[in-house]
This record gives structure tokens, sequence and C-alpha cells, in this order.
């Protein structure tokens, strides 16, 4: 089963510095049929103006993902964690016990278009961390990238639940598979471009919920960027 879930039918939040689109509840955007699929519980596609940001603000027991489409992303965090994230670096942040962090547009003259990402973490009380890898394209022989899993294998960053993240790319005519094991669920994010995902043709901003299927099939690829959630139910 596969169910798609339009660009245009996200939560949208604007306030002049900061335009979000939101797959899943978030802030004054409620629905309870999108409070998140499986361990997956936020991603927000998000644009900010040059030189604005999220002022420092605090979270807990939350798994931080930041994917940065365009532009540099500036991190600070409570821990004495400092970065500056372009495209092809992912950050981790693991809020645990309890960490505050500020998110700014390190540009003055560009905008920034980034992902974030929150994942449920695997245990309550985790010791707060921070983790930043490249995350450059791999020849994996299924036209997928992993970047992220719960053992940190094949230099991806670690998740501290049972979540492994890919990302897609593909180019004009490419096509991609991939393996889900019984029992799993997966989540597709389409970043740029479209695709279609075992028969449904997805366009940037569109996501799918996906369960009960054991391959997944990209194919008709039109400059595509998605990422990728194989993760336990």
């Amino acid at each position: 089963m596969l169910i798609k879930v339009d660009a245009d039918t996200r939560g949208r939040a604007q306030f002049g510095w900061l335009d979000s689109n939101h797959t899943f509840s978030f802030g004054h955007y409620y629905d309870p049929n999108r409070m998140g699929w499986g361990p997956l519980r936020v991603i927000n596609e998000d644009r900010v103006i040059p030189g604005a940001g999220f002022d420092t603000h605090g979270h807990k027991d939350m798994e931080i993902i930041s994917y940065v489409l365009d532009g540099a992303l500036e991190h600070k965090d409570s821990i004495g964690t400092g970065s500056v994230i372009r495209p092809g670096r992912l950050q981790r942040m693991t809020a645990g016990t309890g960490i505050r962090h500020s998110e700014y547009n390190h540009s003055k003259t560009d905008p920034v278009h980034f992902l974030q990402i929150w994942i449920i973490p695997e245990a309550a009380g985790l010791e707060p961390g921070y983790e930043e890898k490249e995350i450059a394209r791999r020849n994996t022989g299924s036209g997928l990238t992993l970047i992220g899993s719960r053992d940190g294998r094949e230099d991806s960053i670690t998740i501290h639940q049972n979540v492994d993240l890919y990302v897609a790319h593909l180019s004009d005519g490419e096509s991609a598979q991939h393996k889900i094991d019984k029992g799993r669920i997966a989540w597709v994010q389409v970043a740029r471009g479209s695709l279609t995902v075992n028969g449904k043709t997805l366009n940037a901003g569109d996501g799918a919920a996906i369960k009960d299927e054991d391959e997944l099939v990209f194919s008709d690829a039109d400059n595509a960027e998605a990422l990728v959630f194989d993760m336990a139910a």
C-alpha cells in the first residue's frame, strides 16, 4: 500500500522571514490523521530569508536532522557545537535530556532552503549530542545512498532509532530499487524534481507512506532528489 500526500495539502506557516510547509502536524497546523508515520514525526520544508532564523530555543527527547537543499544554515547549541551546514552535509542533533540551539541563515544575501526532520528516539533521556557528516553520492548498486542509520554503518550519521535513511539522486531516465524487509514501513519525501514510486507520480514536496510492500521501484525520474525512510513499524 502506498498513500500519497500531496504537497499542496501540507500545513503552512508564513512569518515574513520564514516560509514553512509541514508534512505532519506541527505548530499551529494540526491534523489528527497526520501525526507522523512510525517514528517519523516531523518533516518541515523551510525557507528562511537572508540573515534571519530561529532564535535560541529548547528541545527534548527527539532526533533532529537538518538536510540543506540550497544555501547555508548556521547552527549553535548549548553543548558547544557550532557549524555552517551546506548542501552535501547532513546534521543530526540528539535533544535527549534537553538541548538549546539556534538556526540562522548564514548568508546576508541569499535564502536558505532546508528540510527539518524529527524522529522519535528509541528511548527517553538520551545524552544530548551532535553529529555532522558529508553525504556524497555513492554507487551502491540500488541507486540509493545510505546517509543515516541506527549503527552508523557505511559512514552514515547515527540515528538513535531503528531507521535507515537514504537519499536518491536520479537524473532523467535513471531508476532505482529498494527492498523493504517484512514488518517494516517506509516514507518517501521528494525534495526536488519528480519521479514515480510503485506506479504513482510524486513531485517536489510530495510524500508517500508505504506499508505492506516488499520493494520500492523508482522510475520516470526528472532530476529527482528524494529521501527514503525505512523504519520499524
